[in-house]
Formats: structure tokens, sequence, C-alpha cells
């Protein structure tokens, strides 16, 4: 019988300990944390979009960072296969907008429930407030590993530790450190899903303001687009977060971390709208409003909150009659509405990114199995390696689909 460890119990661990388990394996899964899945509670804001429902190359295309690489995992265990687990375990799940998967109940614990259960069910051993300290290796293969509880055997350890996104549930880097241990390069780990930290201090004034269906596109300094997007964002006491932001994050926080420069957003308040149609329609607000002030009269157009910060933008008098404003001054007005420019100087710290870019090199992991190349009975699963993917169920397909390779292949 193999002996297995799996360091780790998050989406990537539990399903490599059940996975391994289920095929015969004496598995122990050593978590730090007092209980398992803690990062995994909270994810989707505690509903779990668990995957997403594309094919195999929406799936790659999601993940910039790396996808190729998962190309043999994700066919072995692809997304049908995923929620046919889950569902297999008793867990409905339903399709939502942005092609996202999610338990039916919108509760993360939920899922947690399922993979606790599907790891006890296989017959894995769960230790929990366990620290793996070190590796032990014996001819660039793995004999074991020293625990605070003392020297475990194995013939084989999977590192499913996670990064150093939210360090309060257990991921707090541990994993590089194991695996720097057995010689593998560490790509530096950087936020990936994270809020953006703006320059401009209005920002700051509209603290706590959510905006529904706006467009919002980055540009380099030279004004080369960077990505683009549609849909809700919230204004924060540093920046911007909500679901676009931390969509777009991904790609310039690279940007912005490999160019050490600065980024331009800009905002189209009124995507459905062009410049003529938007421009009729605040005409229409003006006559509307003709005897109140100018900062009376864009109730119709802007919320409540945002007001003061636009006037101070436009830089028309506040007290100036409707009636008076110019053609020249509605220029500034609708020119304002469709790109609210704001500049990105970076991104807030790796702690309180959703995703840690960055981590074990994936030149040195073999891309069929999750073996290391390094040594022998050691693998890799999860958001450890250097893989990572845009917000909608990506990053955890690729754990649960490197787990459960990892899982298999460690058992054989």
């Amino acid at each position: 019988m193999k002996r297995v460890i799996v360091i780790g119990a998050g989406p990537a661990g539990m399903m490599a300990a059940g996975i391994a388990a289920g095929m015969g394996a004496q598995v122990i899964l050593a978590e730090k944390k007092p209980q398992v899945g803690s990062k995994l509670k909270i994810t989707g804001k505690g509903r779990c979009n668990i995957t997403a429902a594309v094919d195999q190359d929406g799936l790659i295309r999601g993940i910039p960072g790396n996808g190729r690489f998962l190309y043999s995992a994700l066919h072995e265990f692809s997304n049908v296969d995923l929620v046919g687990f889950f569902n297999q375990q008793g867990l409905k799940t339903k399709v939502e907008r942005g092609n996202r998967i999610f338990p039916c109940s919108d509760n993360a614990q939920d899922v947690v429930d399922v993979l606790h259960h599907f790891v006890q069910q296989a017959g894995a051993l769960i230790q929990t407030s366990v620290t793996i300290k070190s590796l032990r290796i014996n001819q660039a293969q793995i004999i074991g590993a020293d625990s605070s509880r003392g020297f475990i055997n194995a013939d084989a350890v999977i590192v499913a530790t996670g990064g150093l996104s939210y360090p309060g549930t257990g991921s707090t880097g541990d994993g590089y450190k194991l695996a720097q241990s057995c010689g593998h390069t560490l790509i530096e780990p950087r936020p990936g899903l994270v809020p953006l930290v703006t320059e401009e201090s209005w920002v700051k004034q509209l603290q706590g303001l959510s905006l529904k269906n706006v467009a919002a596109s980055s540009f380099t300094a030279a004004g080369k687009k960077i990505n683009e997007d549609f849909g809700e964002l919230l204004f924060t006491h540093f920046g911007l977060s909500g679901p676009i932001i931390l969509s777009m994050s991904r790609d310039i926080g690279t940007y912005i971390y490999h160019q050490r420069e600065k980024v331009r957003l800009k905002i189209d308040l009124k995507p459905a709208l062009s410049m003529e149609k938007l421009d009729e329609r605040l005409l229409r607000d003006l006559e509307k409003y003709s005897r109140r002030q100018f900062k009376n009269g864009l109730n119709d157009l802007l919320p409540q909150k945002m007001i003061p910060v636009f006037i101070e933008l436009s830089g028309i008098d506040p007290d100036k009659p409707c009636h008076q404003i110019s053609r020249g001054e509605r220029h500034e007005i609708v020119e304002i509405l469709k790109n609210l420019t704001v500049t990105i100087t970076g991104t807030r710290p790796i702690a309180e990114a959703i995703v840690t870019a960055g981590g074990i090199n994936v030149k040195e992991v073999n891309p069929k199995t999750m073996e290391s190349k390094l040594v022998k009975g050691l693998y890799f699963a999860g958001e450890v390696l250097d893989v990572d993917g845009y917000t909608g169920g990506y990053n955890l397909q690729a754990a649960f689909s490197t787990g459960y390779i990892a899982g298999k292949n460690a058992a054989r």
C-alpha cells in the first residue's frame, strides 16, 4: 500500500487526498488550521464559484498565467467532470451570468462539506492543526516529512498549500519554502485578482459607491489598450474594487509590475449611449431643470454621491443656472460621462488578493502527472504552482484538476 502525505486541506488538497485514498493509498491529509477548507468557505463572497461553463479552450483562455500547462489536467478532469463529481456527491449546481457555476444553495460551506465527506469516505486520515516543517529526501526520492507531531513515512508527498492570498486562512507561503528546499525555483509571487490603488484624491469622496453597468478600459502611458470589461465597480478609500476591477487587475497589475509605469483607467458611465445620444439626453435634462442651478440638475444622470465630485471635475460653476450651460460646457460634461479617467499606481497587497500569481516554476513539474522533475514522489497541486486565472471559477477549476491528477499519480 502506497503511503501519501497531502499538505494543505484546500480544494486541491482535499481532491488529491480523496482520489489517492480511493485508489487504495494510505493517505494523511495534513492541515495547519483547526479546520479544512478555510479559504474555500469565503470564495465567491461565500457562495463559491466552482468552475466556468466553457469548453476546454475557454478554460485555458481564462487562465492566462500558464493555462497551457494545464492542458493534460483539464483534459483528464474537466469542468464537466467536476460538476459531475459534485452532483454525484449530492451537491446540485447552477450556471449564472458570465458562465459561472455555483452550488444551488449559494453556500460555499456546502462545497467544503462535500469535499470533507469525500475525503473521509475514501478513507484518508485528516490531521488538523498540524504543520509540515520539512521534507525528507534520499537519493532524489521522497521518503517522508517532519511534522509538528514527528516524522511521517511516505512514498509520495503532495504539496497543496496555496499561495500568499488571505494569509489568515493558512496561505502563508509554506509550500514555496518546502519546494525551494528540494531545489525548485520560485517565480516571485504577486497579487493576481486584487483591488487597484488610484492617484486621484477625489476617489476617496466616493468611497462605498457601487456603479452597475459601466464599461472600463485601461491604457498604458503610450495609449496602448491593456484590457476592458463591462459590469459593476466599487469606489473605495484607496481606489477601485468590484467584479470588473478584479477581472482587469491581473493584466493591469502584471503591466505595472513589469513596466514600473502607471496605468490610465477610463470609465464609461453611460456605455449604452453614444456621445451624440448622450448629448441629446443631457440637453433634455438641462431643459427639464432649466430654472435650477447646475448642481441640482444632474439628479437623473448620476448617483447623488457622485454629483459634487463630477461638478468639480467639470470645472463648471455649481450655482450656474442650467439654461445658461453652454455648448462647450455640455461637451465637457459628456466627455467626463464617457471617459471618467483615473490613474492606477499599483495594486493592494498580496494578502488582500483573491489569488496569487507566481509560485513554483511549472517548467520543473510534469504537466501529465504534477510530479516534480527534480524529486521522485514529490507532487504539486493548486495555487502553489505558478498558474493563475481570471475571476469566474477558473482558479478553482485549476486547483481541482491539478489535485485530481496529483492524487491519482501519487497513489499509483
